[in-house]
């Protein structure tokens, strides 16, 4: 009878732990979110593409089709000085909090316009991502994606351009390697723009494997793809340049052909994705026909990648994307991939 309970305690531990360790496993697989209604404090002008209402949509998609309440919320914080200045010059920096506090409109250029609230506003959109990758890396998310304005990654080290102020995606990767001491970070970038800031602050870096697809001709008039990096850098930087017209087949042989053995090669420890959803079919700026279904095939891909190389160590934030309603569309196909634990096959 004593032998019996002997083994029914030893069972019962067994399955107990079974049973923890199931539970870890289901929460490590969960997606974080991050946003916050601060992100709507960036004011841009009347009619600008750009606006306050492309994270409303977003929000009210989640909301709507029962997937918000199964994300976990990621409240953000501002980020710090310290961190933002990994990427940009100080000088700068300081314009940017001039230029928005002193209601110019703009910081550098019209096309990178700002409200009173805004340098605020951007300290608030590099620490969201800041606060997902700290959520990775203590296990309580698998991956998060980053519902986050202004965009980033055309933003220089000394000028704002392109929508953005800080470079919310380079930062990212700096705190990674010098907060979480992970050596190496890929950065997926398909906004149907060049990001040419993210290229530009990696260009020599052996560290930061930086790839992009993306309409060429067009703004920013970089990316080409001559453009392999310099330096310690030289090939560390891949550009896939697209004509216009593009859809979803065209995005995902560029991605099985070319990210894939590149990312297979440098063995990431972090991934990072430039989520910008302009190439969308529909879309107001870009000019290419990826479908929603098209953008969950590239998540599929990208995370393939994570699981294979970094533990699933996935953190994607919001870049373009400007019809409302194909934008939440691909936002929710991108995060329904991201949520899925049997979407990582590579």
């Amino acid at each position: 009878m004593k032998q019996r309970f002997q083994w029914f305690v030893v069972l019962l531990g067994l399955c107990c732990q079974w049973m923890m360790q199931g539970r870890a496993a289901e929460g490590a697989a969960r997606t974080g979110f991050v946003y916050d209604d601060v992100y709507l404090k960036h004011h841009t002008g009347a009619g600008h593409p750009e606006r306050a209402e492309r994270l409303t949509a977003i929000v009210s998609k989640l909301k709507c089709d029962g997937l918000l309440a199964s994300l976990v919320p990621l409240r953000p914080a501002a980020a710090s000085l310290d961190w933002i200045t990994t990427i940009h010059a100080p000088g700068y920096v300081e314009r940017v909090k001039n230029d928005c506090r002193d209601g110019t409109g703009y910081v550098d250029t019209p096309d990178a316009p700002a409200s009173t609230n805004s340098y605020d506003v951007a300290l608030m959109a590099a620490g969201g991502l800041l606060v997902a990758v700290d959520a990775v890396m203590e296990g309580k998310v698998r991956n998060a994606f980053c519902a986050v304005r202004p965009p980033g990654h055309h933003a220089l080290k000394n000028r704002a351009m392109g929508f953005c102020l800080f470079n919310n995606v380079a930062i990212a990767a700096r705190y990674i390697q010098k907060r979480h001491r992970l050596a190496r970070v890929l950065i997926v970038d398909w906004d149907v723009h060049h990001g040419n800031g993210t290229q530009a602050a990696f260009y020599e870096d052996p560290t930061v494997f930086y790839f992009s697809v993306h309409l060429s001709p067009f703004y920013p008039g970089t990316g080409h793809a001559d453009e392999k990096g310099e330096g310690k850098g030289a090939g560390f930087t891949l550009n896939v340049p697209l004509p216009a017209g593009c859809g979803d087949a065209d995005y995902k042989k560029a991605f099985e052909e070319k990210l894939k053995p590149a990312a297979d090669a440098f063995k990431p420890d972090f991934v990072l994705i430039s989520a910008g959803f302009d190439a969308a079919q529909g879309d107001l700026l870009g000019r290419m026909k990826v479908t929603p279904e098209g953008f969950a095939a590239l998540t599929r891909i990208v995370k393939g990648i994570a699981e294979k190389h970094c533990a699933g160590r996935l953190i994607s934030t919001l870049e373009g994307g400007y019809n409302l309603d194909v934008l939440a569309a691909s936002v929710e196909a991108h995060l329904r991939v991201l949520m899925d634990s049997k979407a990582a096959k590579n």
